[in-house]
């Protein structure tokens, strides 16, 4: 059996990212329940937010960061995030991703809640299926061993230490268990946890559930960011629309063809995300419609198809042109910015695991993500990842966060007549009781069920009960921690506690009691 100084599971740019400073410093493993080319880092059109522009600095790009963030950022977490980003970007660079230029220099945009134009693309709206693309040829030219459709299943532990990880072969059922030294979890978000997202099939909270079930503390799982344009056409699965769309001026309209946005908000179409989001939803109420509409025809049609080029062709495909027609759009679950909590180096609190990308909450996003900080986030603090394990065999959890609540999972008494678990009824339960605008009676109401399906939960066999095992498990921990948060704050909003609360202003933290 091999050892390895490294095993990351997941193949996005997180993963892939990782393995290939990883492989300066010693043996890596890519474990990956797919191919290595199922992630969601492809489906990433708007790009890289980096402050690298003319009239940028760091300081802007953090006090815009801290700004969306809504009081729950960690600024220390903020400033290496801000101060890093121009030599990752370089990385890239050298990796050979090949950003969009004018005229010899990068091409920077703006999207909603930046102060300046500071996102990099690629393909013009294929930032990150360019990043994709690059980082699997890289990974394969230096030779990295990946194993595909192979499911972590369990972190094996020695002496509260990380000692490896057990897998199952999702073709064959066959369990196998790899040792090693460092374990990176780097397996994505949670989207798939409801009725509408942007997220592939991939986005199952995996390694969520395994950190939470060796003991590590997993934070701010109530904040989830929904996107507010994802294609709305029967029949079609939702596809994103970029925020750089309305940051190239399109404007939001409602089905009678009003721009409504100023209603709500002083930056009308360029709000924070959460706002653009809810605002979207009184709006489908109040005009009783299930979508509204991006309007881009007062734009170029040569602007559109060169800086759109998939979401023109996407749209095209489906008989919609829209350098002429309105787009029908409407939100959909997009970004968890919760999950395993690290601190500034991506440790967790125990020794030897690390996580990384939409997997980590580092702290960056606090408790509403800026548009395009994701894949920064993950450059950032993937290297810094590679820093902490060259420095130190011994790697020392990191301390308790003096801003936040430590919980453990509330028992709830089972329900008699809670619905059947099934992938569909769990993905309508998380929409429609713990979505974008949230009340006390509903998501309790949903942590009871929820709680009922977990405790009925059986042993998993193959990589479809095992992710709804996951999904339970992540939507408990969201649903609790809804619960548990009395305010309104960032992508959390709820009716009977509308503001938010300078005694919320902390970090609610589980810890499993039953780690092994």
């Amino acid at each position: 059996m091999s050892y390895y100084d490294y095993i990351i599971v997941g193949s996005g740019i997180a993963g892939l990212y990782t393995a290939l400073l990883a492989k300066e410093e010693g043996s890596v493993l890519i474990l990956t329940k797919g191919s290595i080319d199922d992630c969601n880092t492809k489906y990433a059109q708007g790009g890289i937010a980096a402050p690298i522009g003319k009239n940028d600095s760091p300081e802007l790009h953090f006090r815009d960061t801290i700004a969306a963030g809504d009081g729950l950022c960690n600024p220390e977490a903020v400033r290496i995030l801000v101060d890093e980003a121009a030599d990752r970007i370089a990385d890239l660079i050298k990796f050979g991703v090949p950003f969009d230029t004018v005229d010899g220099e990068i091409a920077l945009t703006k999207e909603a809640a930046h102060s300046v134009p500071r996102i990099l693309h690629a393909g013009g709206d294929a930032t990150g299926e360019h990043i994709e693309i690059t980082l699997s040829r890289r990974v394969r030219q230096a030779g990295i061993r990946v194993l595909e459709y192979c499911l972590a299943t369990q972190i094996l532990m020695d002496n509260r230490k990380v000692a490896g990880v057990r897998t199952l072969d999702t073709r064959f059922g066959i369990v196998e268990e790899y040792p090693c030294r460092f374990l990176i979890l780097a397996t994505g978000g949670a989207g798939r946890l409801f009725k509408y997202t942007t997220n592939s099939d991939v986005a199952t909270g995996d390694g969520i559930a395994l950190a939470f079930a060796a003991g590590a503390e997993i934070t701010d799982m109530e904040f989830f960011q929904f996107h507010p344009t994802a294609l709305r056409l029967s029949g079609v699965i939702p596809f994103l629309i970029s925020e750089a769309v309305r940051g190239e001026r399109a404007i939001l309209r409602n089905i009678k063809r009003y721009p409504f946005m100023s209603d709500y908000t002083p930056q009308a179409d360029l709000a924070l995300r959460d706002i653009v989001a809810r605002s979207i939803v009184y709006e489908m109420k109040k005009t009783g419609s299930d979508r509204v509409f991006l309007d881009l025809t007062h734009l170029s049609s040569s602007l559109i198809t060169t800086r759109f080029p998939h979401i023109y062709r996407f749209c095209l495909e489906h008989n919609l042109d829209i350098t002429k027609e309105l787009i029908p759009v409407a939100p959909a679950a997009h970004y968890l910015m919760g999950g395993v909590k690290v601190n500034i180096w991506g440790e967790t609190n125990i020794p030897g695991l690390f996580a990384a990308g939409e997997t980590a909450c580092t702290g960056v996003h606090g408790a509403n993500r800026l548009a395009a900080n994701s894949l920064l986030e993950v450059l950032v603090f993937s290297k810094r990842i590679m820093d902490r394990t060259r420095k130190t065999e011994s790697v020392t959890p990191p301390p308790a966060t003096p801003n936040s609540n430590y919980y453990a999972l509330k028992k709830r008494k089972p329900l008699k007549d809670a619905p059947s678990l099934n992938l569909p009824n769990l993905q309508s339960l998380l929409w429609d009781k713990v979505g974008i605008i949230r009340s006390g009676d509903s998501i309790s109401q949903a942590a009871d069920i929820l709680a009922t399906w977990e405790q009925n939960l059986t042993q998993p066999i193959d990589r479809s009960s095992y992710e709804l095992n996951n999904l339970v498990l992540n939507g408990r921990l969201m649903t609790e921690a809804a619960v548990l948060r009395e305010e309104s704050r960032g992508a959390h909003f709820r009716t009977d506690f509308p503001q938010p609360l300078p005694t919320w202003q902390k970090h609610i933290v589980f810890r499993s009691k039953n780690a092994n």
